[in-house]
């Protein structure tokens, strides 16, 4: 089978490549083409996973498929960006039958979740990689963004951290656990929900925002940097899964949460006032923990229950981290 009988078969006619809102052309010419209302403007994202790097070799491909579109469009969250579509990149050793149906049927499964249609896309021969560009729409000039941060905001994040990364010796086979206990670490790490709606109810009242992706604390400190202000992080305060605790005990669960990165949950500031006032928060989006506040200066500071300083070295993964 060559490349566009590949794709025809898998990708054109899978469910997520049908189309739908905002799609005026998707698979099957030079380009597609996207209808963008008015007053709207264009939010985009690429991200690529790589084969022993970002997720084992071995695995199945159901998950990867979910996991690939979920890391990407989670940059449309962070931005308060309603979802539009995505194109895929596929860079593949060698093709079976059964990976690229198992493969394409994860990737439907989020897009349906994301309510977002695969427009485009290219396949090639070379060591597995995984490429996904997302599209996104959000209204001109409101997109959620890292440098508006005020001192007197709040710090909050959009649900539990450090699952994924406490999923990881399960991934890799290093470890077992109960099934209670497993599969909601796994399931963090192999389908992470892309926060689109805690996004876009932010919109006009965060006064800053990412997602989680690094680590909280080094993520943290792209939004101080890019604000110009300090963040104050409790560590009493960052949330944890009972299972994470279990998993890795308290001190391990802590370390997860704070440095393990791939959680994909919201990270955002905002006045105390604002928060408050957000309609049907508690009941919408009840996994919104406040863990800090902003205060003039620079950097992240993370804090224990007396106050004291306890902030560590190492803050978050690092692609290219040098070596002493």
């Amino acid at each position: 089978m060559g490349e566009f009988e590949l794709i025809r078969h898998y990708f054109a006619a899978a469910p997520c490549a049908q189309g739908g809102e905002g799609v005026a052309l998707g698979i099957g010419d030079d380009c597609a083409l996207l209808d963008i209302p008015a007053g709207e403007q264009l939010a985009i994202s690429t991200d690529t996973l790589v084969a022993g790097v970002h997720f084992p070799v071995l695995c199945d491909p159901r998950l990867l498929g979910q996991r690939a579109l979920a890391v990407a469009a989670s940059d449309l969250a962070a931005m308060g960006a309603s979802a539009i579509g995505f194109t895929l990149a596929l860079t593949l050793p060698e093709f079976g039958p059964g990976w690229l149906e198992a493969f394409a049927d994860g990737l439907s499964r989020m897009a349906h979740r994301c309510r977002m249609a695969l427009i485009g896309g290219d396949t090639t021969r070379g060591p597995l990689s995984i490429t996904v560009t997302v599209f996104g729409r959000v209204p001109a000039g409101q997109a959620l963004r890292r440098s508006g941060a005020r001192p007197g905001d709040l710090l909050c994040v959009g649900g539990c951290l450090g699952n994924a990364a406490g999923a990881l010796p399960l991934v890799l086979g290093e470890r077992e656990a109960p099934r209670a206990v497993a599969e909601p670490l796994l399931g963090q790490y192999w389908s992470p929900m892309p926060q689109l709606n805690l996004g876009q109810s932010l919109l006009g009242r965060a006064s800053a925002a990412l997602d989680i992706s690094d680590g909280l604390l080094a993520d943290c400190g792209h939004i101080a940097k890019a604000s110009g202000v300090a963040l104050e992080v409790s560590l009493e305060q960052v949330p944890v899964s009972p299972e994470l605790e279990t998993f890795l005990g308290p001190q391990g669960a802590r370390q997860a949460a704070l440095s393990g990165g791939d959680d994909y949950v919201l990270a955002f500031t905002i006045a105390p006032d604002t928060l408050a006032a957000i309609p049907d928060l508690e009941r919408n989006f009840m996994t919104v923990h406040v863990i800090g506040r902003v205060l003039a200066g620079e950097g992240v500071t993370l804090r224990d229950s007396q106050g004291q300083d306890i902030t560590p070295d190492q803050r978050g993964y690092q692609h290219f981290r040098e070596t002493p």
